[in-house]
């Protein structure tokens, strides 16, 4: 992964920028699929590797093949950047380890989800109940600009084919 992001970061080719987002998105799935989150690397394979990047490539096919070098370094962008990272990376120190059996997600959120879930969503997997149900409108959202993205790739595209003509 850390291949990708840094062949991600020196190419110039947008071609090779969409590949290589698909193959990080990949492999990003990879490694979910082996922390024994199936479904949140199934739908990283699907979304991130898959319709992210033929979306991507339909946009490509409107854009010029090589991304146009900066008139000057982007010195404001990288600070703004570097000082929101750490910015983030502080608001986590008092964050309880994932793997504290006494952080108030483990106490309270867990076995609620575990012992209610199935009566109250009618769901008898945990898993889909909280995707479908308790975050039901967050993957509403979620499908929503996955497919707002796809129309407007195709409005281009038509576009593009109507001025071919």
């Amino acid at each position: 992964m850390a291949l990708a992001v840094v062949a991600l970061v020196r190419t110039r080719v947008l071609f090779a920028v969409v590949v290589l987002s698909g193959v990080y998105s990949f492999l990003m799935g990879v490694v979910l699929f082996a922390l024994d989150a199936v479904d949140v690397a199934m739908t990283e394979a699907a979304v991130g590797a898959g319709v992210s990047t033929v979306l991507l490539l339909g946009a490509l096919s409107l854009c010029r093949a090589r991304e146009a070098r900066p008139a000057a370094r982007p010195w404001v962008p990288l600070v703004v950047a570097i000082g929101t990272g750490l910015l983030l990376v502080y608001g986590t120190l008092g964050l309880p380890l994932p793997s504290d059996p006494h952080a108030p997600v483990h106490t309270h959120v867990v076995p609620r989800y575990l012992e209610q879930g199935p009566a109250e969503a009618g769901i008898p997997n945990i898993v889909a109940a909280v995707l479908a149900s308790y975050r039901g409108f967050d993957t509403l959202g979620e499908v929503t600009v996955v497919f707002t993205a796809g129309i407007g790739v195709i409005a281009l595209l038509r576009r593009k084919a109507k001025e071919e003509r």
